[in-house]
């Protein structure tokens, strides 16, 4: 709240509580961050990528969502990289958590539904997508960062790649033309074609949509209560020791269920 708070006052103006709040969820192209010891917010513009290719403006400027999905991406390989380094008979410690969710996923997700016999082809992207995933989604809940899982083009990349990922498995198994076959529905007239295939199609690119709208929209929604909640102490300010005790009491409650919230999309999503 402090930084729009800030700049709200420096223009003469003032800034209302849901306002405060959308600017925390949304992306922006700067960088805020507070001073531990004094207190003061720092503001960094991130820098503009732009350049023209004929008569059309290529923007490519990194946004505060992209940092933390790059700041994401570099934990995970500095941080499995020194993990699987330390790899025993007898695991222990984050080498043990790592390893039990790796066979999580490998156990009962790969194998369940794709098969002993493939399941290994896809088991390093589920990996990925499931490690990625979780950890922006715990990063968005460490102070004065950004969850870009809470971003609509993150979530709708992954779900494309997924996608498409989909697809070739589907046409690695059945054969293009078997693949795509299913799409002609079996057992109905044929002048129902005209109305069966669309609605296929349309089954088939649900998913992917699915998947894009389920992350974000949780992973949004969960912020903005957690926000909300502790909005409430500036929004009854007249009664400071009645409400603050009881709007960090349910935030704590709330910022608790995001935890379990943030493990349980990378479990869905994969």
């Amino acid at each position: 709240v402090v930084p729009l708070s800030a700049r709200a006052a420096s223009e003469g103006g003032e800034v209302s509580v849901p306002d405060a709040v959308i600017h925390h969820v949304t992306d922006a192209w700067t960088l805020e961050l507070e001073n531990p010891i004094t207190g003061a917010m720092a503001s960094w513009e991130l820098p503009k990528w732009r350049f023209q290719v004929g008569g059309t403006m290529i923007d490519l400027s990194p946004t505060r969502h992209l940092i933390f999905m790059w700041i994401a991406a570099a934990l995970l390989i500095v941080g499995l990289t020194l993990v699987a380094r330390r790899r025993a008979m007898v695991p222990s410690g984050l080498y043990s958590l790592v390893e039990s969710l790796v066979k999580f996923v490998r156990d009962e997700l790969a194998v369940k539904n794709i098969g002993r016999e493939h399941a290994d082809h896809y088991v390093p992207y589920l990996l990925t997508a499931f490690f990625f995933i979780l950890t922006m989604n715990l990063l968005g809940l460490v102070p004065f960062s950004a969850t870009a899982t809470g971003n609509l083009a993150v979530t709708a990349g992954l779900a494309l790649l997924t996608f498409a990922l989909t697809l070739y498995a589907g046409m690695r198994s059945q054969g293009v033309v078997g693949f795509w076959a299913h799409i002609v529905p079996s057992g109905v007239p044929w002048w129902l074609y005209p109305v069966m295939i669309p609605v296929e199609l349309l089954g088939l690119l649900t998913k992917p949509f699915a998947l894009a709208i389920r992350l974000f929209a949780n992973m949004v929604a969960g912020h903005l209560v957690l926000f909300f909640l502790l909005a409430l102490i500036f929004l009854l300010p007249q009664l400071p020791v009645v409400v603050t005790p009881i709007s960090l009491a349910f935030a704590t409650g709330i910022f608790l269920l995001e935890i379990f919230v943030a493990f349980l999309q990378a479990y869905i999503f994969t």
